[in-house]
């Protein structure tokens, strides 16, 4: 599906009240397009309707205009640069940014990653930071947020409707 077109269904999508929906589409598109910072503020946004202030920092992070709350939480939720590179999901190299300020902020993470392993690390090589990773992986998992519950809140209300029209659907079948 082309950008604007899908640009177009997330906006139907916030306007419907389909936050969960248009987050995954989002979500897709900075996937798809990991350069464009307008897609990484878009999704920054959905993720502060959800009150996950971690989360719209980690979107957020490349933009000069960030709020200071939200960069720290989010760099406290991915408490190592190797677990921040994964997160930005950034592929090429630096001066594919769209800002001096972006492209300043993936050469900073990137270098410091390098120097808490020893080793250069690459964008497109996460095996390159992957030990950095594992080793956090034994730490605990972090507390649920207010967007983690509202989102599985959302999933089980929308998998009961589905259940009730189906139960429904079988009801006036057999009457």
């Amino acid at each position: 599906m082309p950008l604007v077109e899908t640009l177009a269904r997330v906006d139907a999508d916030l306007a419907a009240g389909r936050i969960p929906v248009a987050r995954q589409r989002l979500r897709g598109l900075v996937s798809s397009f990991p350069h464009d910072l307008t897609l990484r503020r878009r999704l920054a946004e959905v993720y502060r309707l959800y009150g996950d202030a971690a989360e719209a920092g980690r979107w957020m992070y490349l933009e000069e205009d960030r709020r200071a709350d939200e960069t720290a939480a989010f760099e406290a939720r991915y408490g190592s640069p190797g677990w921040r590179m994964k997160a930005l999901a950034w592929r090429g190299p630096e001066a594919n940014a769209a800002t001096v300020f972006a492209e300043g902020q993936l050469v900073a993470l990137r270098t410091a990653c390098a120097g808490e392993l020893g080793r250069p690390v690459d964008w497109d090589d996460p095996a390159s930071y992957r030990k950095d990773l594992e080793e956090e992986c034994d730490a605990s998992p972090a507390p649920w947020t207010v967007g983690d519950v509202l989102a599985g809140v959302g999933c089980l209300a929308a998998a009961l409707v589905v259940l009730a029209i189906w139960v429904n659907g079988l009801v006036v079948l057999f009457d």
